[in-house]
């Protein structure tokens, strides 16, 4: 019941901070041409990367704002899942 209780308190305290969040204009990154599939499995690829630069210099985005949907999602998430593995990396029992 404590656990439950901490969760509750621990979800209204993030859902209080987010309330403080603020907007970015994306409308700079929207000029020249949309991200497609590749580029968006390149993106994926170097999203760890990108996260740690991004601790350091807020210019450098993870993810392309200008990009055409569903396709570009989509490679971006094949490319994460190839970074770290994705569902195929399980530890599997050694014989004895």
């Amino acid at each position: 019941m404590k656990k439950l209780l901490n969760l509750l308190v621990l979800m209204a305290v993030l859902i209080l901070l987010s309330g403080c969040a603020t907007t970015q204009n994306v409308q700079p990154c929207t000029f020249g041409g949309t991200y497609g599939f590749f580029m968006g499995l390149w993106h994926g690829f170097v999203a760890p990367l990108a996260f740690l630069g991004h601790l350091f210099n807020s210019s450098i985005a993870i993810y392309a704002v200008n990009n055409n949907g569903g396709w570009y999602d989509f490679g971006f998430l094949l490319g994460i899942g190839g970074f770290s593995g994705g569902i195929f990396a399980s530890s599997k029992k050694s014989k004895d």
